[in-house]
């Protein structure tokens, strides 16, 4: 009973250093980001061998993910398709590529992991990019990702909590506060995703198969969350899934 404690109050302590790191972002984004990567690190290890594992990090930025990934022994290559975003913290990472996901120049059935974190809600068509990751895919391998979900706390990103009454209002009324766009423009470079119909789409591929799916940032005891319609859009915040591709006759 005691470990059990142990358990919850670990994954509880995890959820709110991960919610309250949010603050950092804008003023202290190595903090951040450094922080995400470290516990997307974390969570892959708990199913999926790291130790050699030909990698990419799709729409990777910096390079974060990728340098976290190399130092637990993946061999990682960059995918980015924005050259502000791989050198907008200094020069880019060595090993990367400057291409757009739903077009990845690499080889059918060549990789044994594709991680892509926080990117599709910032892509217009989110499962062009996730086909194209599973082409990629060899047999048994996996496809990590995580997403912010539109109607979660943090829909709109920096433009939050008033993307609740549009994104559009809230890009406005974001300019007329700040004085300059958002990072993330609504219709542009940000677009409503939602977890239900995600994991539907995901559960219905017949090259992917869901491993788990969770909400990132709460504890092990909200996944229950995601078996319940509309609470799952507005207090996942962001979802997680693990998907495998199946081998031949499996």
């Amino acid at each position: 009973m005691h470990v059990a404690h142990e358990a919850t109050r670990r994954t509880a302590r995890r959820s709110l250093q991960l919610l309250r790191s949010f603050r950092l972002e804008q003023r202290d984004p190595d903090a951040f980001y450094g922080l995400l990567a470290a516990d997307t690190i974390a969570l892959l290890g708990r199913t999926v061998r790291l130790e050699g594992a030909l990698t990419l990090d799709v729409g990777g930025g910096a390079g974060y993910l990728t340098r976290a990934l190399r130092a637990a022994g993946a061999r990682c290559v960059l995918v980015e398709a924005q050259l502000q975003e791989l050198s907008w913290r200094g020069p880019p990472v060595r090993g990367c590529l400057l291409a757009d996901g739903r077009a990845l120049p690499v080889v059918s059935e060549s990789v044994d992991l594709v991680v892509c974190s926080n990117v599709l809600e910032h892509v217009p068509e989110p499962f062009a990019l996730v086909e194209e990751m599973a082409r990629v895919l060899r047999p048994g391998g996996h496809l990590w990702l995580s997403f912010t979900n539109w109607y979660g706390p943090w829909g709109g990103h920096e433009t939050s909590p008033w993307h609740y009454l549009g994104g559009e209002h809230a890009r406005r009324r974001y300019v007329a506060r700040e004085g300059r766009q958002p990072k993330n423009v609504f219709g542009r470079s940000l677009f409503p995703l939602h977890v239900g119909p995600t994991l539907r789409g995901l559960s219905s591929r017949h090259d992917l198969r869901v491993v788990e799916a969770r909400p990132r940032y709460l504890p092990e005891l909200a996944r229950g969350i995601l078996r319940v319609p509309v609470l799952r859009e507005v207090l996942t915040w962001n979802l997680e899934v693990l998907a495998r591709k199946p081998e031949p006759g499996t």
